[in-house]
């Protein structure tokens, strides 16, 4: 009996985008014979798109799903050969519903999520049947999810899928996620997001040694006026509170009115619905990369 490795389920594995588990009870069964561990699977079914699993699949579209609720979301991106493909209606739509199953049964990664349950089969299993109908190779490429415990979700797909948003809000009154007037600031914030691509939600989110490598470089920029240390340090903080305004989601300028920050906007919805809301953290995904 040949030995299994796990490279070999893994070179199985991406050849015919079947299950890992399937893989391996396929190359038990062929003796570690590669060629005969895909018989062995196409005559279970569940490689029938072993001959285009070697294709580049460098196309393809980001997709969301919001639960009605807006308690539950999720983003994922579908990778397949070609642009037409990937803005097709029915590529689309099955990207939408891989999403939802994200959303609802919360995977660990993409293996995981290739083997959750989809209508009457797998997600792997109908991503092997769409390969057919469509007749190109595709990948579920990566996903993000996120549950609003005390707020709601939002999502915004820009230009076809190229880009995909998923933003979280919080606020204390169940009925704020209904108002006309939240929903327009939710999807406002969402398109800024996918417009301006700021680095997260607020400043305290942003990563110790990013902000230390900003304010090195400020630094040594100071430095070159050649001022007193004391200026040098002020002159470094403030291009520091510019690079905040620039990549910081709430105190950014709102791409519709310059006269607010995103942060002001919470602020005035708030106030016209005797609401507290605040923006918590969003997700971003731009396809390919």
């Amino acid at each position: 009996m040949a030995q299994i490795t796990a490279a070999m389920v893994k070179q199985l594995r991406e050849m015919t985008d079947s299950p890992m588990m399937e893989c391996k009870k396929a190359l038990v069964e062929a003796d570690g014979d590669m060629d005969a561990a895909v018989d062995v699977l196409r005559k279970n079914g569940l490689a029938k798109a072993a001959k285009k699993a070697g294709r580049e699949t460098n196309e393809g579209a980001v997709a969301a799903f919001v639960s009605e609720d807006g308690k539950t979301g999720a983003l994922l991106e579908l990778s397949c050969e070609t642009d037409f493909v990937g803005s097709n209606a029915k590529f689309t739509g099955f990207a939408s519903k891989v999403a939802e199953v994200v959303a609802t049964t919360e995977p660990a990664d993409v293996d995981a999520l290739l083997e959750k349950p989809m209508g009457e089969e797998t997600v792997s299993s109908e991503l092997t049947e769409m390969i057919h109908i469509m007749g190109e190779n595709m990948k579920i490429s990566r996903f993000a999810a996120r549950k609003a415990e005390n707020g709601a979700l939002a999502s915004y797909i820009h230009m076809g899928g190229k880009i995909g948003v998923l933003v979280e809000f919080a606020f204390e009154k169940a009925e704020t996620a209904q108002a006309e007037s939240f929903r327009t600031f939710a999807h406002d914030v969402a398109l800024q997001v996918a417009a301006v691509a700021p680095i997260c939600a607020t400043r305290d989110q942003v990563p110790a040694e990013t902000v230390e490598h900003e304010k090195q470089i400020y630094m040594a920029q100071a430095a070159e006026s050649g001022k007193p240390e004391a200026i040098q340090e002020k002159m470094a903080v403030g291009r520091l509170e510019k690079f905040y305004k620039q990549s910081v989601l709430t105190e950014q300028e709102f791409i519709k009115d310059s006269s607010l920050t995103i942060k002001k906007y919470a602020e005035q919805v708030s106030k016209e619905l005797g609401d507290t809301i605040t923006v918590v953290a969003f997700d971003r995904l731009v396809r390919g990369e």
